[in-house]
């Protein structure tokens, strides 16, 4: 996926999950990810948030702590 749909899917979901109330929006966007983004995509998120790349909403990055690392790719199917 390109970095820039990824960064608007994510944050996408930060702006459904801001009517709520802050601590209930930051759990929100991670079981979120948690729930229905495949590994390749959570991967993704977490390399581009630790190479400090522009664009998240600030509830996404303060959600990124409680979004559960992907395991890393099967190379036997690569």
């Amino acid at each position: 996926m390109s970095p820039d749909k990824l960064v608007y899917q994510v944050n996408q979901i930060a702006t459904f999950f801001r009517s709520k109330p802050h601590d209930e929006g930051v759990a929100g966007v991670a079981d979120h990810i948690n729930k229905f983004w495949e590994p390749r995509m959570r991967r993704q998120f977490f390399a581009m948030i630790e190479a400090g790349h522009a664009g998240f909403d600030p509830l996404v990055l303060e959600a990124a702590p409680q979004v559960r690392p992907a395991p890393p790719p099967d190379t036997a199917q690569n």
